[in-house]
Formats: C-alpha cells, sequence, structure tokens
C-alpha cells in the first residue's frame, strides 16, 4: 500500500502521524539543548574576553568548553534544516521534469540520503569508540564528547530523512504554511 501524499486536504498513515509526532517531540528536545549549548558557548567566549582582556587572565578550559559548545550547536542543528529541507540542492534539471517526477526523485534522494545517513552514524560510533580512552586537554572530559553530536545528528537525521521520504517532500511545509 502506497502512502498519501502529504497535503492539508489528506489524512496521512497512521504510523507516519506516530512517526511525526515522534519527531516532533525530539525535535523539540534537541532544540533545547541547542539553545542551551549555543548559551554556554556565547557566555564562556565573553567571560573569556573579560577575562584576558580586563583582568589579565584567562580561563584554562574556556576555548575548549565553547569549543565543544559549538560543535554540539552545529550537529544538533543539521537535523532541524533537514526537516525544513534548507540544505543546499542543485535542482537545475528535476525543475524542469513534472510534479510527480520531482516528488519521486525527491523521496529517492532522501532515501538515499537516509541510508548515508546511517553510514556516518556507523563510521562516528566507531570514532567515539576509538576515542573513548582519549581525555581532553585542559578538562577531565574523554574526547569523545566531540564526536557524540555526529551520532546524534546522523539518528535524529535519519529518521526525517526516512519519514519524508515515506510522506513526501512536503510533509512539514504543508502544516508550516496552513
Amino acid at each position: 500500500m502506497k502512502p498519501a501524499p502529504a497535503s492539508s486536504s489528506t489524512v496521512l498513515p497512521r504510523w507516519i502521524q506516530r512517526g511525526k509526532t515522534a519527531m516532533e517531540h525530539v525535535d523539540r528536545a534537541t532544540a533545547k539543548v541547542l539553545v542551551a549549548a549555543m548559551g554556554i558557548m556565547a557566555v564562556l567566549v565573553c567571560a573569556q574576553v573579560f577575562f584576558r582582556y580586563v583582568l589579565s587572565s584567562s580561563i584554562d578550559w574556556a576555548d575548549e568548553i565553547s569549543r565543544l559548545m559549538f560543535v554540539w550547536s552545529m550537529f544538533l542543528a543539521i537535523p532541524h534544516g533537514v526537516r525544513a529541507g534548507v540544505h543546499v540542492g542543485i535542482d537545475v534539471l528535476v525543475q524542469f521534469l513534472g510534479e510527480r517526477s520531482r516528488n519521486l526523485i525527491a523521496r529517492a534522494m532522501l532515501g538515499l540520503s537516509a541510508v548515508l545517513s546511517l553510514v556516518v552514524f556507523y563510521y562516528a560510533l566507531i570514532v567515539v569508540i576509538q576515542k573513548w580512552e582519549e581525555l581532553m586537554p585542559t578538562v577531565d572530559i574523554t574526547a569523545s564528547v566531540y564526536y557524540i553530536p555526529v551520532l546524534f545528528a546522523m539518528l535524529h537525521s535519519f529518521f526525517h530523512l526516512l519519514l519524508l521520504s515515506c510522506a513526501g517532500p512536503d510533509l512539514w511545509r504543508l502544516e508550516e504554511s496552513s
């Protein structure tokens, strides 16, 4: 049975609705972590500038933790871009095709992207395991914390891409425009 295309007048299959609801919960949670990471990064950078230029001192760990928060915020933002469909795409030839052909190609590319996200997840997991014993230079935390957000981002992106490839590329856009 083929899933119905997502439109404001079409009711989506129950499993797609459940997947959408689950992804909305995950999106809200990761958005909060993303905002917190960006806030921590901003506070640490400002504090470091103040300490260096006003107090002629330095916070040893501030550069490393702010860099870590930057990495986390960048990777946690990727699935939100996937959901909104705002990542770079090349559609020079596809724009000349009919609506049905564009939709089929989009779904195929979303499916291939989902597979690619699992491949990246797998290799990131290997790196996390390999780096687990290594510690960060200024903080007693595993160096794997730089690679863990890749795991989250790829898994989160995989579920968005899977949902979009099954329900259609306009799944989230139709809801946001109404």
